[in-house]
């Protein structure tokens, strides 16, 4: 009987939305019962076809939590990602902030030493800074991601900057005042660097003479073009000139709910072979990276343009007597394309939808306008009639 109403709650669930409640009764507890329909919280899939051949993975490099200065556990980094749709995520904690210290050792007085303080801006040779990577290790296994050894670099943003090491194997030899040698210890560990938000508390996106001296000596590999909701269309430029990839990533300190919503988060596209160490580090150090943030791609040419055949389909609708066609570009991605002709019309080509367009005899050229291939340069399609 029990199953019989079981199943007429769930036909009817479905006849009348999720939104309805319908129970059954609890196997342990007689007074109890359970809904049917219960809320839910699935992974949304962020859907982009394969590049030129390569998978393309989902990352994020550069979050913080408790640890620093963020405000969630690294496990909850984890189930964010999960539920995000990524694939790789790098927990990259400050060396120099310690957020909470003082509110844990209160909480644990008896079990550390009396007066035992590290606030804010100390660092300490008894921080273990291994830890916000190592407690996650266990959930991302579980949740199938790959999660990246990581530890963000911060001096005055003025003056130096910000630095994330990725791929670290041991972040507690790593740090020293002098954050050139700071870097020069990860790298000597085999890290990649990535150069955090250029252009924060700054008035330009012109580099200071630190900057200069560690690119010069080749110290730096890629660079964040994307950081939460800050653009920095130079930056691509600089990555194309200096031969660094290009990143988006949230540095989420809160949680991603209060900040993005039901907005897809920043991501870093990472055209890859396999979701190993060995291949994601392996594509980072080609560039084959495409940054993603609100909506807007920015990256090399090369790989925009791949990106964008791979997602958008040109099918024929009907072909007219002046040799002009009516085709329609079907979307399969979880990208919106948004798309101007020459004479200035533009449409927005959403998420698994499409729009008509027609190509006459010469073609049909349009310009994604949120596809950014440099400062001053979008990405451009050319579509001839379709054979």
């Amino acid at each position: 009987m029990k199953k019989v109403l079981l199943l007429l709650a769930m036909v009817a669930g479905t006849a009348l939305g999720a939104s309805a409640q319908y129970h059954y009764q609890d196997e342990g507890n007689v007074d109890m019962l359970r809904p049917v329909v219960k809320k839910q919280s699935p992974r949304k899939e962020i859907i982009i076809p394969n590049v030129e051949g390569y998978k393309v993975y989902k990352a994020d490099l550069h979050t913080h939590t408790m640890y620093s200065d963020g405000h969630v556990l690294p496990e909850v980094r984890v189930r964010e990602a999960f539920a995000d749709g990524l694939d790789i995520l790098a927990i990259t904690d400050h060396f120099e902030s310690r957020k909470y210290a003082n509110d844990m050792l209160a909480f644990l007085k008896g079990h550390v030493p009396e007066g035992e303080k590290h606030p804010r801006g100390v660092v300490s040779d008894k921080i273990d800074y291994n830890l916000p990577h190592n407690s996650s290790v266990k959930a991302a296994e579980r949740a199938g991601l790959l999660l990246v050894r990581g530890i963000e670099i911060s001096r005055d943003p003025a003056t130096y900057g910000h630095f994330n090491a990725l791929f670290t194997t041991d972040n507690n030899t790593i740090n020293d005042k002098d954050p050139e040698v700071a870097i020069r210890n990860a790298r000597a560990q085999g890290a990649i660097i990535m150069h955090n938000h250029p252009g924060w508390r700054r008035k330009s996106l012109d580099t200071h003479a630190f900057e200069d001296r560690i690119y010069s000596e080749g110290l730096i590999d890629g660079i964040e073009v994307m950081n939460n909701n800050e653009f920095y269309p130079k930056a691509i430029d600089r990555a194309i000139n200096l031969g660094f990839f290009v990143s988006a990533n949230t540095d989420i300190h809160g949680t991603i709910a209060e900040v993005y919503g039901d907005e897809i988060r920043n991501f870093t596209m990472i055209l890859a072979n396999e979701l190993t160490d060995e291949a994601i580090r392996e594509a980072l150090l080609d560039h084959r990276t495409i940054a993603y943030s609100y909506g807007t791609v920015a990256g090399e040419e090369k790989w925009l343009r791949p990106l964008f055949e791979a997602c958008v389909d040109v099918e024929v609708v009907r072909t007219n007597d002046n040799g002009s066609q009516l085709v329609r570009l079907v979307n399969k991605s979880s990208i919106p394309f948004v798309l101007k002709t020459k004479g200035g019309r533009e449409t927005l080509l959403l998420p698994s939808a499409s729009q008509n367009y027609t190509i006459q005899p010469k073609g049909l050229t349009l310009t994604v306008e949120n596809a950014w291939c440099g400062a001053e340069k979008k990405l451009t399609i050319a579509l001839p009639v379709q054979k």
